[in-house]
């Protein structure tokens, strides 16, 4: 009795506003695109910026893109057809190429905040610490972990068998909205869920929260108000992105699944999904002295005659 495709529940079918969200999340993943685009370029194309903080911020800019692709372009198509399905292979891939890039995050800002850490606390270190092949193998070790953990879920996941209806009360196939078509014993599998959102939420968590600790007390300890602005302001930027993203995907995961719950669920998975890919570019930049100067010299270069 398991079934080969899937119903995606599109609560604006239920009002008249599917286009105007139609084009609402067109724009914004216009903008995400051309913004994590955008910062990736800079970045690559700027000498003075192929440092340890924007190598991350590189990694972060190319998560946050597949992320929203994952995600968005199939959105947007059931916004204008009738029928929202998604074939059980695709929602499978789907699943599991998302667990990749939002796992792959939770670590990212992680390694971003140990970076942050070691720039304030041990700057006269701070090219021998964070050198290319440490800065290389955090990356590979993040990207290896949203490896790993995709596949546990996806693999437990296969073996769920659907049965009780075929509509997910979702906008993408994500894993308590699945949990909750299945027929057969889910425990395992929200075992399994429970215990990896809380290593890939908390330890990032407090792995950012002591590094931060440090900065302040590093921080406080500075005789200058000029040179306190001026370190906090190169940690800004990072917190706020921290708080959107783990508060939204601590929100979803950390909590055994309900219906009621699952309603909830559904806008903070419109944050870390879509809104935040879309926002980090901003955060990043708009108070990155570093990347408006080499904006502005991409933007000034003189063509060779």
């Amino acid at each position: 009795c398991a079934f080969t495709k899937f119903y995606i529940y599109d609560t604006s079918k239920k009002i008249p506003l599917q286009l105007p969200l139609f084009f609402l999340f067109v724009g914004i993943y216009v903008v995400t695109v051309v913004g994590n685009l955008g910062m990736i370029t800079l970045i690559g194309l700027s000498s003075h910026l192929h440092t340890p903080m924007y190598y991350f911020l590189s990694s972060l800019s190319f998560i946050d893109l597949c992320q929203s692709t994952v995600i968005t372009p199939k959105m947007l198509v059931n916004f204008v057809t009738e029928k929202n399905i998604i074939s059980y292979p695709e929602c499978m891939i789907q699943l599991y190429v998302f667990l990749v890039f939002v796992i792959s995050e939770c670590h990212m800002l992680a390694a971003m905040s140990y970076d942050r850490y070691v720039a304030i606390c041990n700057p006269l270190l701070y090219n021998v610490t964070m050198s290319y092949k440490l800065c290389s193998w955090l990356v590979v070790g993040v990207y290896a972990i949203g490896l790993v953990g995709a596949t546990v879920h996806t693999v437990c996941m296969l073996k769920v068998v659907f049965c009780k209806a075929d509509i997910i009360n979702h906008y993408f196939c994500d894993l308590f909205p699945l949990l909750e078509l299945s027929c057969s014993s889910t425990s395992i599998n929200e075992v399994v869920v429970l215990c990896f959102s809380a290593f890939n939420i908390l330890v990032p968590t407090v792995a950012t929260l002591s590094s931060y600790t440090f900065i302040i007390v590093s921080i406080l300890a500075i005789h200058s108000a000029k040179g306190r602005s001026k370190a906090f302001s190169t940690c800004s930027s990072h917190i706020s992105a921290v708080g959107v993203f783990f508060g939204s995907t601590a929100f979803m995961y950390l909590q055994p699944p309900s219906v009621s719950s699952m309603e909830q669920g559904k806008i903070s998975s419109v944050f870390y999904t879509i809104i935040v890919p879309m926002l980090n570019p901003f955060i990043y930049s708009l108070r990155n002295k570093d990347v408006k100067l080499a904006l502005k010299k991409i933007l000034v270069r003189k063509p060779c005659p």
